[in-house]
């Protein structure tokens, strides 16, 4: 063939390149769904849970009031399984008043306090290590409590135990209202986005806070252009570890709030080895190379990902 037939030559259509991009994500979103029977599990252990409180504080058994689920529950980013649930409850003030009359680590007398309430109907009820919540391990899914006062505003006080002691504010309802922003500005990309990388963060063990993610994904999603289709998720997820890499060590300010959280380093090097997996396979995934794409999907995700053959 003559260099003027050459080129008039077709190329390689682009049909014949990311062929198995949307079919492989759509499965991996699929795949992080809790099933029904954990999702009921979880609703029932919590709804006890806050019972509970509700019957000591406020002399009823109502399954929902003075509370909201918080966390992965409450903002809709449960990954399977799901590793617990979040609920803030509402204690009455003149419970503040009466611990603020005391000596000593007033927050941490009051979360044992919390604890023996619980502990009447859950025996195994525990306070964490971090200072800020109560634990009830059931044996399937842990429910964790957050004492919190609540504010005219719609913030709330909660305790931190550490170094003698205090008060933190916190605004879930803004959180909340952040992200749906987010999802319906991105059609629904934005908690796609975060439950994958909590899925990383789970199976790579990685130590970065879940709600340092959901703010990085949300400022992230801000400009990145093609998050509204799954045919660009593999170049979604490479190029947020992109952006995980250049802000490590950033501070987020949390909506609501405004306070400024630290999101640390001690992450940046799986983010960085994160990366490097994901420009391999999104090359193998422009090549159409099924499995050796889902390879290195699933060094980062795990099983919850895989082959679409």
């Amino acid at each position: 063939m003559n260099n003027a037939l050459m080129a008039l030559a077709p190329t390689p259509s682009t049909w014949l390149q990311w062929r198995y991009v949307e079919q492989r994500f759509r499965g991996f979103i699929e795949n992080l769904a809790v099933t029904d029977a954990q999702l009921q599990d979880g609703l029932r252990k919590q709804a006890g849970v806050r019972a509970t409180l509700n019957r000591w504080y406020y002399g009823h058994n109502d399954e929902a009031a003075n509370s909201l689920l918080t966390g992965s529950w409450g903002k809709y980013l449960r990954v399977r399984p799901p590793r617990d649930v979040d609920v803030m409850f509402a204690l009455p003030w003149e419970v503040y008043r009466r611990f603020e009359a005391r000596a000593g680590n007033r927050q941490s007398q009051l979360l044992q306090e919390v604890r023996s309430v619980l502990a009447q109907t859950y025996p195994q009820s525990e306070m964490r290590g971090d200072g800020q919540v109560v634990v009830v391990r059931f044996a399937t899914m842990p429910v964790e409590i957050i004492p919190a006062f609540a504010l005219d505003n719609g913030q709330y006080l909660i305790c931190d135990t550490n170094d003698g002691g205090s008060y933190r504010l916190t605004d879930p309802i803004a959180e909340i209202a952040s992200l749906d922003q987010s999802d319906e500005a991105t059609a629904g990309a934005t908690r796609r986005l975060i439950r994958m990388a909590k899925q990383w963060q789970r199976h790579c063990s990685v130590p970065i806070k879940s709600f340092m993610l959901e703010r990085m994904a949300v400022e992230f999603l801000r400009t990145w252009p093609y998050s509204h289709d799954y045919y660009y998720h593999d170049w979604m997820v490479r190029d947020f570890f992109a952006f995980l890499v250049e802000n490590a060590g950033r501070s987020a300010v949390m909506p609501g709030t405004g306070l400024w959280v630290t999101s640390g380093v001690a992450w940046a090097s799986k983010a960085r080895a994160a990366l490097t997996s994901a420009r391999r396979a999104c090359e193998w995934e422009q090549a159409s190379l099924d499995f050796l794409a889902a390879g290195e999907w699933k060094s980062l995700f795990g099983s919850a990902i895989g082959s679409t053959l």
